[in-house]
C-alpha cells in the first residue's frame, strides 16, 4: 500500500449533497445542532450519520463548497469530522470562458489541487462540460458523482463511491 498522502481525494460539496434542498413542502428530519458555530437553520437538515460513512471512505476528504472554511466550523463538528482542507475559490480571469464551456467554478481548481492523483467530486451541480474538461485535462482516474440535491447523499451514493475506490489503484 502506498503512503496515505497518496490516497485518492474526495472533493465534497455541502449544499445539496449534505444539506438537501428538496421540493417546496418537503419535510426533512430535524437533527439538532447544538455544537455548531452557526445559526444557519439549514444545518438541521445535516444527517450526523453521514460523518461515519464519509470517514470510512479510504480517501482524503476536502471541502469543495461555497461554505469555504466555515464548513470546518459549522459542518465538520456535526459530522464528527476533523477539520478538512478547503478548495479555495480561484481568482480566475477565465470565468467567461468557463461559463461558455459550461464549467463549474470548481472544475479547474479541483483538477489543479488533485495534481495527478485520482479523485472523486461529489456535488449536485456537475455537468457534461465538467466531465469533458476533467477527462481531457486530468491523467488519473476521476469520478464526478452528481448527487440529487432534493435528497442529498443516500446509501446508494456511498455504494458507488466505495465501489469506485475499491478499483482505484493507489
Amino acid at each position: 500500500m502506498k503512503d496515505p498522502v497518496d490516497r485518492p481525494l474526495l472533493f465534497l460539496d455541502v449544499d445539496g449533497p449534505l444539506l438537501p434542498f428538496g421540493e417546496p413542502g418537503d419535510r426533512y428530519p430535524n437533527h439538532p445542532a447544538p455544537d455548531a458555530e452557526s445559526n444557519n437553520p439549514l444545518l438541521a437538515r445535516l444527517d450526523p450519520a453521514l460523518g461515519p460513512l464519509l470517514s470510512a471512505l479510504p480517501c482524503e476528504l476536502i471541502w469543495a463548497t461555497t461554505w469555504m472554511h466555515d464548513a470546518n466550523r459549522s459542518v465538520s463538528p456535526l459530522l464528527g469530522l476533523p477539520p478538512l482542507d478547503v478548495l479555495d475559490r480561484p481568482d480566475s480571469t477565465d470565468d467567461r470562458v468557463d461559463a461558455w464551456f459550461g464549467l463549474h467554478w470548481k472544475t479547474r481548481a479541483l483538477v489543479h489541487r488533485a495534481a495527478g492523483r485520482p479523485f472523486i467530486w461529489v456535488d449536485d451541480e456537475i455537468g457534461d462540460g465538467d466531465r469533458e474538461w476533467v477527462a481531457a485535462n486530468h491523467s488519473a482516474r476521476a469520478l464526478l458523482h452528481c448527487v440529487d440535491a432534493r435528497t442529498g447523499l443516500r446509501p446508494s451514493d456511498f455504494a458507488v463511491l466505495f465501489d469506485w475506490l475499491q478499483y482505484t489503484v493507489w
